[in-house]
């Protein structure tokens, strides 16, 4: 008999039990579409921020509190000392630098009329800040530096904290912690993040942010060199610049290819251990395709005898059970793969998503490899019953 018959007899055995062969499947199923959605959440992430990070520039340096050999606290968290006036030490020591920009940033709320927007990300930036960063405006425009000086109280916002409050709102003023701003500019629409809505943002003048709100440290710098091959040497000089007042463990400087490459590799972890616990559930499938498996061969023990009695050999009893189960693995595989892409279209118009093809051919191998690794046990045992008992059987 050769593999083709195998084969065959196995989709016979399975179409007469479709309903215990689809609930053995189910497993299955489940833990290959949740590997292909959980890595495709990881890896969406992965691309969401590595676009955001490379729509700065590729001349890009950023000075960051803390340091990863130190500089922290009480409970572990990062003590924050950087100061306006190292933005400005920086921006009138260095040469060969496009611009220094000084950014602050905290959570809070903007009102308008009756209508409030909580959980907003609120943006202190200076007037340098477009000469860094790459600022896209859907309607209005930024704010401009005869702003910054005079500290005329305007604000830009994102979509979403744009829309929350109006379909209409440049032109009109809103509320920040009961100060009047007026809004000039709406930004074009980044989109979410795993929940996080990234366009409820308020870009506003930093030194009225500062005054405001009482803040006194600066969360991060940015520093733009003339030409992408100077960012090595504009680096090193920022670092020694830095370190005439603070130590190596009160802050970091990072090219944007530094801070990339880091998030790239804590990202791509995060996917594989993502995909890892999902893949929980397929060694959970894999046991329940054992425990059905198990129970088929006890109840096909008179069929079994019979087979056997008129010639069969045990590798033919043997391949037609191991058969039986990697089909069920292979066909519950190719369900589990559509489903996992469709639900990562579905979540894609929501949050950035993506598929990476290492996750199907891992989702697939894996759901296989569990059909031949739990249909072993059961397979071995259907060939190596007695003929004669099993013919007696009932």
């Amino acid at each position: 008999m050769n593999g083709l018959e195998y084969f065959k007899l196995a989709l016979v055995a399975l179409r007469a039990a479709k309903v215990r062969a689809f609930l053995t499947m189910l497993g299955i199923i489940i833990g290959t579409a949740a590997v292909i959605l959980l890595v495709a959440l990881g890896a969406g992430l992965e691309k969401y921020i590595t676009q955001q990070i490379e729509s700065l520039g590729s001349n890009l340096i950023f000075v960051f509190p803390g340091s990863q050999n130190g500089g922290r606290g009480p409970g572990g968290a990062t003590v924050n000392r950087l100061l306006f006036k190292d933005a400005e030490y920086l921006r009138l020591r260095l040469s060969n630098v496009k611009g220094v920009s000084a950014v602050i940033n905290k959570s809070g709320s903007h009102k308008y009329n009756a209508k409030e927007v909580k959980g907003s990300t609120l943006y202190g930036v200076d007037q340098w800040y477009t000469k860094v960063a790459t600022v896209k405006i859907a309607e209005g425009r930024f704010i401009s530096e005869e702003e910054f000086r005079s500290g005329r109280r305007v604000v830009v916002l994102g979509p979403s904290a744009a829309t929350k409050l109006s379909n209409n709102i440049i032109g009109k003023d809103i509320l920040l912690s009961n100060r009047r701003y007026t809004v000039i500019g709406i930004t074009e629409k980044k989109g979410a993040v795993f929940g996080v809505d990234q366009d409820n943002s308020v870009y506003l003048p930093i030194d009225l942010m500062a005054k405001q709100f009482g803040v006194q440290n600066i969360n991060s710098i940015y520093l733009a060199a003339v030409n992408p091959e100077d960012v090595p040497q504009l680096k090193k000089k920022a670092k020694e610049l830095m370190l005439r007042r603070l130590t190596e463990d009160d802050f970091t400087v990072a090219s944007q290819e530094e801070t990339l490459n880091t998030i790239q590799g804590i990202l791509g972890v995060l996917s594989v251990a993502l995909g890892g616990i999902a893949a929980i559930s397929l060694v959970v499938g894999g046991i329940g395709i054992m425990n059905i498996m198990l129970v088929s061969v006890t109840e096909r023990t008179r069929e079994i005898g019979l087979r056997k009695a008129i010639g069969a050999p045990p590798n033919a009893i043997l391949w037609q059970f191991l058969i039986e189960a990697i089909v069920l693995s292979i066909v519950g595989g190719i369900i589990g793969i559509g489903i996992g892409y469709l639900g990562a279209a579905l979540i894609g118009y929501f949050i950035t998503t993506v598929v990476p093809m290492w996750a199907v051919v891992v989702a697939f191998g894996f759901s296989v490899a569990v059909g031949v690794i739990f249909g072993v046990a059961p397979a071995f045992r259907a060939s190596r019953l007695d003929p004669i008992v099993a013919l007696r059987y009932e």
